[in-house]
């Protein structure tokens, strides 16, 4: 006989957080599970999910009772889509592909070692002249002469590809950057923000986000990179990734490098990236489960 014990969490203005752990009579444990309420505007149809038995009770039914639980409280909570992120070919993947999950965005994850990078070739490619624009940067909180421009940048990631995602409309404002940035600090790490403005007007035409380890050492890791529409084409991307990268080797000589995840079918990011000096790590698939139909979402190709 397995128990299942629930409790309940929440993160101001981000989600609700469900959990489940699974033990046997003795109070052994021997899985968990828990379930994030997106709360965020535009993303309250969501919850994601990550389930996990420990390898000595597998295919004992744990997993499924665990994941019942929660698909059942998100349901309850009137969830369109749940979402769960695992390595391609593990056995998470196929657990989730049995209890009626289907692939929805396939994710490439690489890394740029610092060691052997030649910073001389990164500064080259932030010093090639985009005329009509220039770079900026920041630590920390949006100084507050940026923040709304910032806000209205941040609609570069509106059509990022998500593939057969059911991830809804990243809708930001003001309390939600500082919410994010705040995150960030609260768990001892260092948020550094590289923008483009347009010389025309001082708007803030794209960004990327680089998380550095609060000890300065380790890997940072890459947030959001976006450049708006109508101001694409013109190399802004790889200007704002190669700066964030120099700045950061300046700034933290102790990094050992540098992780960023892409989907794989954004082909001009991946560009950016591979002419950085990326390379692959491995893959996870973003699988859905549709709440509203019962059924698994259709396959990718």
């Amino acid at each position: 006989m397995t128990v299942l014990t629930e409790a309940e969490g929440t993160a101001p203005g981000a989600a609700r957080r469900l959990a489940w752990l699974a033990s046997d009579p003795d109070s052994v444990p021997l899985g968990s599970a828990f379930l994030r309420l997106l709360c965020a505007r535009g993303q309250e149809h969501l919850a994601e999910i990550e389930v996990t038995v420990h390898p000595a009770h597998r295919r004992q039914g744990v997993g499924r009772r665990l994941l019942t639980a929660a698909l059942d409280s998100a349901r309850e909570q009137e969830r369109r889509s749940v979402l769960a992120q695992v390595p391609c070919d593990s056995t998470a993947a196929a657990f989730l592909a049995r209890s009626g999950f289907g692939p929805a965005l396939r994710l490439g994850f690489t890394r740029l070692a610092r060691r052997g990078l030649d910073l001389a070739t990164v500064r080259a490619l932030t010093e090639v002249p985009h005329p009509g624009y220039r770079l900026v940067h920041w630590a920390g909180h949006v100084p507050e002469h940026l923040l709304a421009a910032f806000v209205a940048s941040r609609r570069a990631m509106d059509d990022m590809p998500m593939e057969d995602a059911d991830h809804g409309p990243m809708v930001w404002d003001a309390a939600r950057v500082a919410a994010a940035t705040g995150a960030v600090a609260r768990r001892g790490d260092r948020l550094h923000t590289v923008a483009v403005a347009d010389e025309a007007d001082g708007s803030l035409v794209g960004f990327t986000e680089l998380v550095v380890p609060g000890t300065g050492t380790g890997d940072a890791q890459h947030y959001g990179t976006g450049v708006l529409p109508e101001h694409r084409g013109r190399g802004l991307a790889l200007w704002l990734k190669a700066e964030s990268v120099r700045l950061a080797c300046e700034q933290y000589p102790d990094l050992d490098g540098f992780l960023t995840d892409t989907a794989l079918s954004n082909l001009p990011m991946r560009a950016v990236n591979d002419r950085l000096g990326y390379r692959p790590t491995h893959q996870e698939v973003l699988y859905q489960y549709d709440l509203g139909r019962g059924t698994r979402v259709d396959p990718l190709p």
